[in-house]
């Protein structure tokens, strides 16, 4: 891998982190970076094998850490904490994200960050901009990140540029967001065949604020209630990764994505702090939060707030 280009998204990789490596992969090869590869972090979930399955695209070679002076792209992410082991001796060229800035490099390099809800939209601009041809095949990965991300633009993370983005693509390709991205958001629901320590870690980002390191976890579902019929397992996972990686707290939520609700599993030392953060009574560790869909937009912000107010944890 020594002249490649190393292109991924973060651990625990979504939709949008795996198909955005995809995606960039390829403009990066089009405007003449041969060198340029997708790989990932983490396994695939369900969803995003969906959508690999529908197109016949095979997932993105799997890496666990890389070596010293490595030339990488990062998409879909920035901090170095949900990022690829050593990556702090790596030589970062670019970075295109959605996500608040967390990032500095003793280096200058390309950075791109929208608040926009999906890598995939500044992406598709980059694809416009650079004049470089989006087939079939590339739009519907735009597309599935899209759903994806914003739950088939029902989340409050989705903007003008998002909608904009789905509209010019459905037009173009004759796609259709809300039938495909229902039935894509639904195949990766099903969790029958995984442990409770798999399902905690489909989509789990450790953040770290002050003195305080916790983690934020979440799982899509049109079924609340098969989720926690299982709360007893589900907190044992969530204590042993306590323990083993130190956290301060650890919040679980599960996304109804009919009902746009969000049920929470809290535990760990400095569990109240999210009774703070959310203005919520926690009952046997558990709390519905009405309205909430997003980590980035809804349920790391008061958290953080919280971390940053006078708070006696």
């Amino acid at each position: 891998m020594e002249n490649e280009v190393l292109i991924f998204g973060h651990k625990s990789p979504d939709t949008d982190s795996i198909t955005s490596s995809i995606v960039m992969e390829n403009l990066e090869r089009k405007l003449g970076n041969e060198n340029a590869k997708a790989v990932r972090i983490g396994n695939v979930n369900k969803e995003t094998k969906y959508v690999l399955d529908y197109l016949g695209i095979d997932e993105p070679e799997y890496i666990e850490n890389i070596a010293d002076g490595q030339n990488v792209i990062l998409v879909d992410h920035n901090e170095i904490t949900q990022s690829v082991d050593n990556l702090q001796n790596a030589k970062i060229l670019k970075v295109i994200d959605h996500h608040t800035m967390n990032f500095v490099a003793p280096y200058q390099l390309y950075y791109r960050a929208e608040p926009v809800g999906c890598t995939q939209t500044v992406l598709y601009k980059m694809y416009k901009e650079n004049d470089v041809e989006i087939d079939e095949k590339i739009a519907t990965l735009m597309l599935s990140a899209i759903a994806s991300d914003t739950l088939v633009l029902k989340s409050p993370t989705t903007t003008a540029q998002d909608i904009k983005t789905v509209r010019e693509l459905e037009k173009r390709f004759g796609l259709d967001i809300n039938t495909y991205g229902v039935e894509m958001l639904k195949a990766g629901t099903d969790i029958s065949e995984f442990t409770p320590e798999q399902v905690i870690n489909i989509d789990s980002k450790l953040f770290e604020q002050g003195n305080k390191k916790f983690r934020i976890a979440q799982v899509n579902t049109a079924d609340l209630d098969s989720i926690f019929k299982n709360q007893v397992y589900f907190e044992e996972a969530i204590n042993e990764d306590i323990k083993k990686e130190n956290l301060d707290f650890y919040v679980f939520a599960a996304t109804d994505i009919i009902n746009s609700n969000s049920k929470i599993i809290s535990l760990g030392n400095d569990a109240p702090v999210v009774e703070k953060a959310y203005g919520i009574s926690i009952d046997n560790h558990t709390a519905m939060l009405e309205n909430v869909v997003s980590r980035k937009k809804q349920m790391l912000p008061p958290i953080l707030n919280a971390l940053n107010g006078d708070i006696n944890l």
